[in-house]
């Protein structure tokens, strides 16, 4: 109602009866209102069914949150335990390793795999291609001259050895007849006497 139609007569039996009119509204349709304004109901859907539906979802969302925090709290308990079973990160990751690796170990993809790579392995193997490769690979090892190659190539090393060894002998006989001759043996001596004199000459020196 304008104001300005309003009965401003303070005696008047009908004053703040406008007023009061509009406080009538219960803050439920105020708030329906507005909701319904901001997310317009899907066709079909009264009201009573949204209101039932957002109910649910608000105890939902609580259970939620309860979880979660239990999830946190059992989380929390695990690392106590691992902690006190003195189970470190490392540990830890090596079991989850090796349990990765039993799990694939017994999966179908991994048991298929090495079913098929058998497969493929006996089929190699009884190619007739393989079969005429290790044939001649065998009438080789077996035939003459592979074998004079194998003697040729043992009496090549023994001559080798054998001549290494002659050498080494001859040089050390060398070495010993240069040792035992006179002219080693007298620039020997004269070492000898050159280490003997030098102190013998020191000394005279000092007493000058």
């Amino acid at each position: 109602m304008d104001p300005a139609s309003q009965d401003i007569n303070l005696n008047s039996p009908n004053k703040g009866l406008d007023v009061d009119h509009s406080d009538n509204l219960s803050d439920g349709h105020v708030e329906g209102a507005v909701r319904n304004a901001a997310n317009p109901l899907p066709p079909g859907l009264t009201e009573e069914e949204a209101e039932e539906l957002r109910t649910e979802l608000t105890k939902v969302e609580e259970e939620i949150n309860t979880l979660r925090q239990v999830l946190s709290a059992k989380e929390r308990h695990a690392i106590e335990l691992k902690r006190k079973l003195g189970l470190s990160p490392l540990n830890e990751l090596k079991q989850n390793l090796t349990k990765s690796w039993q799990d694939v170990q017994t999966s179908n993809a991994y048991v298929k795999t090495t079913e098929k790579l058998g497969e493929w392995n006996e089929r190699v193997s009884s190619s007739d291609l393989y079969l005429s490769a290790s044939a001649t690979l065998d009438d080789i090892t077996h035939s003459e001259a592979y074998k004079k190659t194998q003697e040729t190539l043992s009496q090549a090393g023994q001559k080798t050895s054998a001549a290494l060894t002659t050498v080494g002998s001859a040089i050390s006989k060398k070495l010993g007849d240069m040792r035992n001759s006179a002219t080693f043996k007298s620039f020997e001596d004269k070492m000898g006497n050159l280490k003997v004199s030098t102190p013998a000459q020191v000394c005279f020196t000092d007493g000058l």
